[in-house]
């Protein structure tokens, strides 16, 4: 078998490299491991409720998502479309003490708040003038202390990143992690400088299309996959079993075993991989061991995930986006989101969907907790933080455990991306994308896709 660019991994990344190349004309073949394309992410129903299995949403963060989203609306004949979530979900709940809390989201409620000390409340009005930091291996925790102060940390960004990473914000580092927030200290001196500044800037109509808002798909983020591989037809090969690339003459040469255990080749110019940095060194044997120890560097914080349904709310509140929950509240989950309050169709009428998300860094031993005990926990929180009375039980609990969940971009990376950049200079028609770079988030995926599939054919 012969294609132009070989794509290995139908996740986000790989599926949207493939239909980006498909819609500009170019010979593409994509190879998945697992027998459906989407990866993580996975859309289920049942009972009357929708729900996923990985992702829960996106952020219309950059053009790309947009533009992706409008076009797969046109190519899937209607089936994808976008959905954003309404202004009654951007309610970001805090656990404090024994209930959730709003996140202040302007000055009133910023100083009445009780999640923040009185002396970090005064303490933030000198955040502008206060000295840049000199350590560009910072750690997001060290940068919020020293700018925001303790409760700061404690209640704001240990839950947001528990939410994002399920990550510790000691660990993580700001450059890698969260580089937006690293180049505001950087460029302005100030967190608040630098977002008054980035607000002042003009924007081209194009910019505009990131819009910030929470997105997932009409039906569920599954729409999303299903449209591209639709696209892709033929073109996507799944089941595939011990994939391996070695370099060739005049490009690449990739041998894999089949759905149905026969042994395959495709000779191509140009290999993509974008699966988890773990299936590396089986994938890319030609790789010195040096190189490869430097590219397979990166931790996983495991997840369990877990799906609530309810089919009466008893009038209860779940207008929100959803709860995080610090670390220093001594928990066992990470957070609650509430789908339901987001997107149309995920729970019946006057029931509600919930997401819970267990597990994460510090507590990775939760994977191994049997389904009895996950679902006591459940339950317990379903009356502790939900506020269900003690007689009502859940009408749905679907338990999901993600053992390599979100990529921890942590002291290491930076070898791990010289090390991919190295490699790719060395090995003309090579491309290692995936989220071991770039980001972790949905829109980041779709970025990091766009822009490989535009290198790919600004290239040729």
């Amino acid at each position: 078998m012969k294609t132009d660019i070989l794509i290995i991994g139908a996740g986000l990344t790989g599926l949207t490299v493939g239909y980006t190349l498909a819609r500009r004309g170019r010979q593409v073949t994509v190879l998945e491991r697992m027998d459906v394309a989407g990866g993580q992410i996975q859309t289920h129903s049942e009972q009357g409720f929708v729900f996923e299995s990985g992702p829960n949403t996106g952020t219309v963060s950059n053009p790309e998502v947009a533009e992706l989203m409008a076009d797969l609306e046109k190519t899937s004949g209607g089936k994808c479309r976008l959905e954003t979530a309404p202004d009654a979900s951007k309610r970001r709940l805090i656990w404090k003490g024994d209930r959730f809390h709003d996140l202040p989201s302007g000055p009133v409620s910023a100083v009445t708040t009780p999640l923040f000390t009185l002396a970090d409340k005064f303490r933030i009005l000198g955040e502008p003038w206060r000295k840049r930091g000199s350590d560009p291996d910072e750690s997001v925790g060290s940068l919020a202390r020293r700018r925001l102060g303790k409760s700061f940390v404690d209640y704001a960004v240990d839950p947001f990143l528990s939410g994002v990473y399920a990550g510790n914000p000691d660990t993580l580092i700001t450059r890698y992690a969260l580089p937006k927030l690293y180049r505001l200290e950087q460029d302005y001196g100030s967190f608040i400088r630098g977002s008054i500044a980035k607000m002042k800037e003009p924007k081209s109509d194009r910019d505009r299309l990131a819009t910030k808002k929470v997105f997932s798909a009409v039906g569920g983020l599954g729409r999303i996959t299903h449209a591209m591989a639709d696209y892709l037809g033929e073109a996507l090969l799944t089941g595939v079993q011990e994939a391996r690339v070695h370099p060739a003459e005049g490009g690449w040469q990739v041998s894999y075993i089949n759905k149905v255990g026969e042994s395959q080749t495709i000779d191509c110019r140009q290999v993509v991989t974008t699966c988890g940095a773990y299936s590396l060194p089986e994938l890319l044997p030609f790789v010195d061991a040096g190189t490869m120890r430097r590219l397979n560097n990166l931790n996983y914080a495991p997840v369990v995930e877990i799906s609530v349904g309810v089919r009466d709310t008893l009038g209860g509140d779940y207008q929100a986006f959803g709860g995080l929950v610090p670390s220093c509240e001594n928990q066992q989950v990470l957070g609650i989101l509430y789908p339901s309050a987001c997107f149309s169709g995920r729970a019946l009428e006057g029931g509600a969907l919930f997401s819970y998300f267990l597990g994460g860094v510090r507590h990775a031993e939760l994977l191994k907790q049997s389904d009895d005990k996950l679902t006591a926990l459940v339950e317990q929180y379903f009356h502790s933080m939900l506020k269900f009375p003690e007689q009502v039980k859940p009408d749905l609990i679907r338990i999901f455990r993600h053992q390599r969940a979100i990529p921890q971009y942590e002291i290491s990376s930076g070898e791990r991306f010289e090390a991919i950049g190295k490699l790719q200079r060395t090995y003309s028609g090579l491309t290692i994308a995936g989220n071991l770079r770039d980001g972790i988030g949905m829109a980041h995926r779709i970025k990091q896709a766009v822009d490989t599939a535009n290198d790919i054919i600004h290239k040729a």
